[in-house]
């Protein structure tokens, strides 16, 4: 059994057998058909993933590695908001008629600031930080900008990065205000365990703990059938994933540089119904 599965598993059955229930209460979201979209949530749910074991990718489903690597480097990388610079169409439903998010995830990395070193935006700290003051304790990014909310399509649901070096494992904590548990779980833990496998191999340190941090994470109504089938399979042990170690500059990583082996899972649910 993959750890991440084992931690998945304990959280699922954590939130439908003891979370707090929305019937009854007014909730923003909807289904499509325009009936209230009710959770089931736990608060303050915080899991841990050492990068030094094993990847934490589930084997319940799989978990598109390289869509979510694109995604990842669309945000971190790109550092955009136009949807047609992404392989993938995850988020079109949130676009505008120009194609962009807003001012959100991807623009809010991408805004300069100036530095006694010289202007940079929170990528380019993070990175200079790591090479140069690697033992800070103010290494983060942040992308919960209360002035611009009002332009952004979604608010940030993963909004904050803080990396933290240990010896030589490169360490990060993701703060997350709110979370599909099916859909969106396991797709935010690979990105940032990748996030942080590339940090550290172009700053030089190993690959340590990523510390997820779930302020609230539910499962939909609509969704709990499919996560009490889905906890019932068969698991498999983590797959290997390794980065090209070719790749020294963050930018220059894409998703053919993440390479994944011995990947086992269960079969891959489809149309799974999805709240707005």
């Amino acid at each position: 059994m993959s750890k991440a599965d084992n931690i998945f598993i304990s959280m699922c059955r954590d939130i439908i057998d003891n979370g707090w229930s929305s019937e009854g209460q007014i909730v923003r979201a909807k289904w499509e058909d325009g009936t209230p979209a009710h959770t089931k949530k736990r608060f303050g749910v915080v899991n841990r993933y050492d990068l030094s074991e094993e990847f934490p990718a589930l084997t319940l489903r799989p978990t598109a590695l390289k869509s979510c690597t694109d995604e990842l480097l669309w945000i971190w990388q790109k550092k955009s908001n136009d949807i047609h610079e992404l392989h993938s169409h995850i988020w079109d439903q949130w676009a505008d008629e120009n194609g962009t998010i807003g001012k959100a995830y991807g623009y809010q990395l991408g805004v300069k600031h100036e530095y006694p070193e010289g202007p940079m935006d929170q990528v380019d700290r993070v990175l200079y930080d790591l090479k140069h003051n690697p033992y800070s304790r103010r290494i983060l990014t942040n992308l919960y900008t209360f002035a611009d909310l009002h332009e952004m399509a979604l608010y940030p649901c993963a909004y904050s990065m803080t990396f933290n070096v240990t010896g030589n494992r490169l360490n990060a904590i993701l703060n997350q205000r709110s979370q599909d548990t099916l859909v969106a779980n396991n797709w935010n833990v690979c990105q940032y365990a990748i996030l942080v496998m590339m940090f550290a191999q172009v700053t030089g340190f190993e690959p340590g703990e990523l510390v997820h941090v779930i302020a609230d994470a539910h499962i939909y109504d609509r969704h709990i059938p499919i996560v009490e089938e889905m906890l019932t399979r068969p698991t498999y042990p983590a797959p290997k994933v390794r980065l090209n170690p070719d790749v020294k500059d963050f930018y220059d990583f894409t998703p053919d540089d993440v390479w994944v082996e011995d990947y086992v899972a269960n079969p891959q649910i489809r149309n799974i119904p999805v709240a707005e």
